[in-house]
């Protein structure tokens, strides 16, 4: 994907000002979704370049405006300007690509080589009755385009293996681990390191999830499970299962993790993993240095 230009047309900016809007005198002024449109239109650009013309211009589009208090006018921007990967859309992936499109992430790039079944119907955000057969990455692409229509979507329907994984996650500055398989986990985050490119890592079973973000020349996962030769491909998950409100939980602390290494604001979980018990309420920490 090309990237971006700079918010820099003075007629867009001053339209963009015209049609600007604060709810009361000194309240922060917004550009609603429509007007937006309107103005993408007419310029010929991208709804996400009138977005970042706006924020230059400390006019809040709209649907970023409770976002600002958390990320601030820079932090928005970066995440528009931001590329990031998400290897897996199913129940953890999925979450994950709804909160960073809903948040104004500029580009997602999906991976992901299944497609539904009925057993994904209980936790899987883009798995409903009508997708069940079609590719977990190309519904997800859909849902992005009807959430937010500033997000462009590469939607790749593949594995990720080692022979694609460079192309494939080539322009990311942050790399969302939604797997469910050992062996590819430790392989995305090889490549990550090689790349040089955070991984946020995720996983679950049953109650219990796990959250971690991967810099590269951390042990990471290589901490947590060794460097074996044969490493199982599933864990604890095939006996406890995967209800629903689980991946929402991991996928919400991976969003987050996100957010802030590409907005450079709060502090990652490096070199620990937060595990989070919801049967009993419970955050532990593990310290891997």
């Amino acid at each position: 994907m090309p990237a971006l230009g700079l918010p820099d047309d003075p007629g867009l900016r001053r339209d963009i000002e015209a049609c600007s809007d604060a709810a009361a005198p000194g309240a922060t002024r917004t550009l609603a979704l429509g007007a937006a449109l309107r103005l993408s239109q007419q310029y010929d650009c991208d709804l996400a370049q009138v977005e970042l013309t706006a924020l230059a211009a400390h006019v809040a589009p709209a649907r970023y405006e409770r976002n600002l208090g958390t990320v601030g006018w820079e932090g928005q921007a970066a995440l528009l300007h931001a590329t990031v990967a998400v290897v897996g859309a199913g129940g953890l992936g999925g979450w994950a690509i709804e909160g960073l499109a809903r948040m104004g992430v500029g580009h997602l790039v999906v991976v992901d080589g299944d497609c539904f079944v009925e057993n994904n119907l209980n936790r899987q955000l883009g798995c409903t009755v009508a997708t069940l057969g079609r590719p977990k990455a190309e519904v997800m692409a859909e849902r992005v385009r009807e959430v937010n229509r500033a997000t462009r979507v590469s939607a790749h329907v593949v594995w990720l293996k080692a022979e694609n994984a460079a192309v494939l996650l080539a322009g990311a500055q942050v790399v969302v681990d939604a797997l469910d398989s050992l062996p590819a986990r430790l392989l995305l985050q090889r490549v990550c390191a090689e790349q040089q490119v955070p991984l946020v890592h995720g996983a679950i079973a049953g109650y219990t999830g796990q959250v971690m973000t991967i810099m590269p020349g951390d042990r990471g996962l290589t901490a947590l499970y060794g460097e074996r030769e044969r490493m199982p491909d599933k864990g604890i998950e095939t006996l406890l299962g995967n209800p629903a409100a689980t991946p929402m939980l991991v996928a919400a602390w991976q969003t987050h993790e996100v957010v802030k290494l590409v907005a450079g604001r709060g502090t990652p979980i490096r070199n620990r993993v937060l595990v989070l018990d919801a049967e009993f309420g419970e955050v532990t920490e593990i310290r891997l240095d």
